[in-house]
């Protein structure tokens, strides 16, 4: 990219939408997804120092129409994104602990990854798919974790961490997120 202050490239894997725009190929920087595509972007997506880190089989799907700014995708299987989304700034969403939960086998995970483990030996780490429905909006500071189903037009408040579904229209808000009163239009 011309004038990008980061020497990164962007990947082969992808398909890209009309008119999309990144501002730096660092966004790149943590993408190893080896699947076909690993990243899909629908047309007029904005990705503004968002960070996309996808491991090898993982899959990110975005819609049309998407604004995020300064936010962390974290996937090891599928996230999906639906069209009209805006995530604000510091949001992470992520479909997988990244570790095992288990402390025996957070321990032997740890032991693996370390200088002098071999990552062949990590235990395996459970992934559950993340999918944000349309027209939704993502406060500064939440947190998605995996397995949760975000129904179209629902707004999550800024600092929310989201452990379970969210229905289609409702406000969430709090640690962990709950549904609040209001109207989220």
């Amino acid at each position: 990219m011309p004038g990008d202050w980061f020497p990164g490239r962007v990947p082969d894997n992808i398909v890209i939408g009309s008119n999309c725009v990144t501002d730096s190929t660092s966004t790149f920087k943590h993408f190893f997804s080896l699947r076909e595509p690993g990243l899909t972007l629908g047309d007029d997506v904005t990705l503004w120092r968002t960070a996309l880190s996808v491991e090898e089989d993982g899959e990110v799907v975005i819609g049309d129409h998407c604004y995020l700014a300064n936010a962390s995708i974290v996937c090891a299987a599928r996230i999906e994104i639906g069209s009209y989304v805006m995530v604000a700034g510091g949001v992470t969403i992520v479909d997988s602990d990244f570790h095992p939960v288990e402390p025996a086998a957070r321990l032997a995970d740890a032991v693996a990854l370390s200088s002098l483990g071999d990552r062949a030996r990590r235990p395996p780490v459970r992934a559950e798919p993340v999918f944000i429905g349309d027209d939704v909006w993502i406060g500064p500071n939440a947190t998605v974790l995996k397995g949760v189903r975000i129904g179209a037009g629902a707004v999550v408040a800024a600092g929310a961490l989201v452990i379970g579904a969210v229905a289609p229209g409702a406000l969430v808000a709090g640690n962990p997120a709950h549904p609040v009163e209001g109207d989220s239009g």
